[in-house]
């Protein structure tokens, strides 16, 4: 069964295939919308790359003693705040890359349009949609049982490659059965136009993972983690007779991080630290999820300072 690496390092190595054959044919049929193809393909590789790294680092932190002492020191608290820098980065690429597209191809519809080979644009254009689609279709069957939001955004932009391969393929038949005949002139403006219309549909898709990145980089409160952690703190008052509580909930990337903090009475009965360790299992046991994804810190006091 194939990890979220592996699944990474397959879409790697087929989307660099996949950008290579995009610029070459790109430059064989004279068309900048498959150049463009290309080139984003080329990104999207090189941001999974990144990806890939990412997701390692965060694996192998969960390890002990995988790392090396020294990134050990460094990065105490683990390597989750990458991953929304990552997927930020990536998304904001995305998007610039079709915005640039996108000013090319107004520019080239003014400048009369361009001439292609729709012979070889035909070829390119079905053979990357059938490899787009595939792609899509593996990775979306191998995350759902591993969940992952690198390949969930992996998904995304092979399921956005296979939009501008169809479209492509559809405009370059069109193109191809124009020529020769009364609507000849189109021909020219088939390029620029599609490449226009995919640049239009592909800005506005990356810019839900851009808006959950920068959340999670700004350690945005999730209103369904806050409920269910207040939950579980106000069951836990209740229960043993605690004062209050404060609680401070934030995710970053794919880890959850909780600081729970129980305000309890000054000059109470004694309790052996074992005491305390109990109920800090049954806290966690109740908050779930108990993986090397959450970070949950819970500390009792009788002074409120210490957990404002």
């Amino acid at each position: 069964m194939l990890s979220e690496q592996g699944v990474l390092r397959a879409s790697i190595v087929v989307t660099f295939a996949l950008a290579a054959f995009g610029i070459v044919f790109g430059l064989l049929s004279g068309s900048f919308s498959i150049a463009f193809d290309g080139v984003f393909a080329l990104t999207d590789a090189a941001m999974t790359t990144v990806a890939l790294g990412v997701s390692h680092l965060i694996v192998q932190s969960a390890k002990r003693d995988a790392l090396s002492g020294k990134l050990r020191n460094r990065f105490t608290v683990g390597f989750w705040h990458l991953e929304p820098m990552v997927l930020g980065l990536n998304g904001t690429i995305l998007i610039m890359v079709a915005i640039y597209a996108l000013i090319n191809a107004l520019l080239s519809i003014q400048a009369g349009g361009r001439e292609l080979e729709f012979g070889y644009a035909i070829l390119y254009a079905a053979t990357t949609l059938l490899v787009c689609l595939g792609m899509a279709l593996f990775d979306w069957r191998t995350n759902r049982r591993i969940q992952s939001d690198f390949i969930k955004l992996d998904i995304h932009s092979w399921l956005m490659s296979g939009a501008i391969s169809g479209a492509l393929l559809i405009a370059f038949a069109i193109g191809y059965s124009v020529e020769g005949t009364t609507y000849d002139w189109v021909a020219p403006y088939i390029d620029p136009a599609v490449l226009a219309l995919i640049s239009l549909a592909i800005i506005p898709i990356p810019v839900g993972t851009v808006r959950q990145a920068v959340a999670d980089m700004l350690l945005l409160t999730p209103p369904d983690l806050k409920a269910h952690v207040d939950e579980v703190a106000a069951e836990t008052i209740e229960r043993h007779g605690f004062l209050g509580y404060r609680a401070y909930v934030a995710k970053v990337g794919r880890a959850k991080q909780i600081e729970l903090y129980f305000i309890v009475r000054k000059n109470g009965p004694a309790k052996p630290l074992e005491a305390w360790d109990r109920i800090r299992d049954e806290i966690g046991e109740a908050i779930g999820d108990e993986s090397h994804n959450r970070w949950l810190t819970i500390a009792f006091t009788t002074d409120t300072g210490w957990a404002e």
